[in-house]
């Protein structure tokens, strides 16, 4: 088939103020979706389904996203079609606000909507602009992106959260309402600019070759997907509780969570460039490899201290480590999978991940009022069991798994070092020798 001649300079372009205004959906959602549900009178046990339902949702959905791409033969159809209906989800959301009536069923049912038409994108998306920018500047470019549209993300939370803060007395629905409204807004002039994206031709491949991934790599693909999802598993056992821990258990106002939460999100937008780089040289595995190894201290940190200032800081940690997880998880998807079965290795990716952070969302609302307090606080005690879960799959789950193009040789040690940029020299190429 020939290959379908693009414009990519000008299909970055359009594609980079999408994600201008999607980030600023984003920023205006993302952390603002517990305390809602808080608000309208949520229990513990329901925020863990907030934080299970949706992902349970998406993560099932976007396994028909291949299918759609086969039967339209397309991916920005896709994408055309279900971001708009992700706006309208928005919508109803700031309906349930600005009536305020809304049970917190009704609610979750409206993030399951809003989650499950942005999972459908993503596979397709992703698996777009992969052809799209060259495969040697990956890391480089989706670090890039990922850092600017990050800051603009922290800079619309920011704006919610001076919202919320000004509208708690008059009525916090109110503010509620303005985020919601604001997000549809956003997300729509993003579509706009989506649709005038131009789509690379879409080689499916012969029917011979259509599943996802063959020969040796099959199994170290495998996995790989199951050791995210073992990962969001743990992570997500404490996750969903963050917030509750913030707004109900230590009484912070709306400034302090977002002013902690933001430290988080800056953190990683602002180092994923760095690790976008380094990804590029020594590979995507050992950066999985050395951060799922810290990500199991981020819980056990909260046991600390309650100090706001203290709190920001352990963020800032957990922001820098996420960052190289996320982008290093994602390139892998990339580097594992030919083009014309890019779409449905992310799909499964996804899912799994999703599911992942599904029953830790579910068996962590189940744990809490079993355990007993710790410093007053029964999450504080989940946290340590996330921590600790976290800590035997990042030890004893990644081992066999292999980098799967020839990259720099580099220590733990050493690429940590030079993420905190100390000098470092990594060595000559070679298979990952972990």
């Amino acid at each position: 088939m020939a290959q379908k001649i693009i414009d990519k300079k000008k299909t970055l372009r359009y594609s980079f103020v999408d994600g201008v205004f999607a980030s600023c959906m984003g920023g205006l959602v993302q952390n603002y979706l517990t305390p809602f549900l808080l608000a309208v009178g949520g229990t513990l046990g329901q925020v863990g389904l907030l934080g299970a339902i949706p992902n349970l949702f998406a993560s099932l959905i976007q396994l028909k996203s291949p299918h759609l791409v086969e039967k339209f033969r397309a991916r920005k159809p896709i994408m055309d079609l279900f971001v708009p209906l992700q706006a309208i989800s928005l919508l109803f959301m700031a309906l349930l606000a600005v009536f305020a009536r809304s049970g917190p069923g009704v609610f979750i049912i409206a993030v399951v909507l809003f989650t499950s038409f942005g999972a459908l994108v993503a596979p397709a998306w992703s698996s777009m602009m992969s052809e799209i920018v060259d495969k040697e500047k990956w890391g480089q470019y989706f670090g890039w992106r990922n850092q600017v549209l990050g800051i603009i993300t922290v800079i619309a939370a920011l704006v919610a959260s001076t919202v919320l803060h000004f509208t708690k007395k008059t009525g916090i629905f109110t503010g509620f309402a303005i985020l919601f409204g604001a997000a549809f807004v956003f997300r729509m002039f993003s579509w706009r600019f989506l649709r005038r994206m131009e789509e690379p031709a879409l080689d499916q491949g012969p029917p011979a070759v259509k599943g996802l991934i063959t020969g040796r790599r099959a199994g170290n693909f495998s996995r790989f997907v199951f050791f995210v999802g073992a990962v969001s598993f743990a992570a997500n056992l404490a996750g969903p509780f963050f917030s509750v821990l913030m707004l109900n258990g230590l009484h912070f106002t709306y400034l302090t969570y977002i002013g902690i939460s933001s430290a988080q999100a800056l953190a990683l937008y602002l180092s994923v460039k760095r690790w976008g780089r380094h990804a590029d040289r020594v590979g995507n595995i050992k950066i999985i490899k050395a951060t799922s190894r810290l990500i199991v201290f981020i819980p056990a940190l909260w046991l600390v201290s309650k100090n706001p200032f203290y709190l920001m800081l352990a963020q800032v940690f957990s922001g820098f480590i996420w960052a190289g997880f996320n982008l290093a998880a994602s390139n892998f998807a990339y580097d594992a999978a030919s083009p014309e079965k890019r779409t449905r290795a992310i799909a499964n990716l996804n899912a799994v991940s999703g599911i992942g952070l599904c029953f830790g969302a579910l068996v962590g609302g189940l744990l809490i009022p079993l355990l007993p307090p710790l410093f007053g606080q029964r999450i504080l005690s989940l946290f340590v069991i996330s921590s600790a879960s976290g800590l035997a799959v990042a030890f004893f789950i990644p081992f066999g798994l292999r980098e799967v193009r020839r990259v720099e040789r580099v220590s733990f040690v050493r690429l940590l070092s030079s993420m905190a940029g100390m000098p470092s020299s990594y060595g000559k190429q070679g298979p990952d020798p972990i």
